[in-house]
């Protein structure tokens, strides 16, 4: 085992493409945190709400806007009493499941939009878990010109490192213990879309990203992942690289 860390930041995103919360400390099962992208917003076709269209998502310019969390974590299987709320750019919040939440987003979109939890297929796009390194964010930044804040890259683990560079290119289909239960197994690099340079609520505008990492690094930044082993994080805990 190879130290490569601390957990700077834990990020969670209870109901899919919003806008999401900082924790200091979250709860892991296999599918990945507990409560994170469980609930999604839903087109009438069926399509889930997000930053680019496709075969499963429909393209929702401004939900980044929106801001999800959790009122009371109870760990529970995510439905209304598990405290899922969602927070219009007015600060308005809505518990999900309440058709109040259904009226204001289709008000907003002027379309039919409903907020549901998940029912088999995952709402995740390619993984569990996603993590990013601060080595890649300065490199990142380095080759912006300018200041890229992690919640660009929407991470559920923000790890400091103390490298240079795409640190956590090399880390791919390595073991990786965080604190001292959790064990995540690490995928392939993240391709980012366009929700990297989208706005952003509580983040400040930064430089055009997806260009930059299109030129320089394949649009990748960041890594998949998935559990292991679950657990219970806390920021600050130790991370070691697995490998073998």
């Amino acid at each position: 085992m190879t130290r490569v860390g601390t957990v700077q930041a834990i990020f969670r995103y209870p109901v899919k493409s919003t806008a999401g919360e900082s924790l200091d400390v979250a709860d892991v099962e296999a599918r990945g945190l507990v409560l994170d992208r469980t609930w999604a917003v839903r087109t009438a076709d069926g399509g889930i709400g997000s930053g680019k269209t496709s075969r499963r998502f429909r393209r929702l310019d401004g939900l980044l806007t929106w801001r999800s969390g959790v009122a009371d974590d109870t760990g529970g299987p995510g439905g209304p009493a598990a405290g899922v709320w969602l927070e219009d750019p007015e600060a308005r919040r809505f518990g999900a499941g309440d058709p109040a939440l259904d009226e204001a987003l289709s008000a907003a979109w002027a379309r039919p939009l409903t907020v549901e939890h998940e029912a088999g297929t995952p709402y995740h796009d390619d993984s569990g878990v996603h993590l990013v390194t601060t080595s890649s964010l300065r490199r990142a930044a380095e080759l912006t010109g300018g200041t890229v804040d992690a919640r660009r890259a929407r991470p559920n683990l923000v790890l400091a490192t103390e490298e240079d560079g795409f640190v956590e290119d090399g880390w791919e289909g390595a073991g990786l213990t965080v604190g001292p239960e959790v064990v995540l197994r690490l995928g392939a690099p993240m391709p980012r879309c366009a929700m990297v340079d989208a706005a952003h609520r509580d983040v400040a505008p930064g430089p055009r990203l997806l260009k930059t990492l299109g030129r320089e690094h394949g649009t990748f930044l960041g890594l998949k992942a998935e559990v292991e082993r679950p657990g219970t994080v806390r920021t600050g805990d130790e991370v070691r690289l697995l490998r073998g």
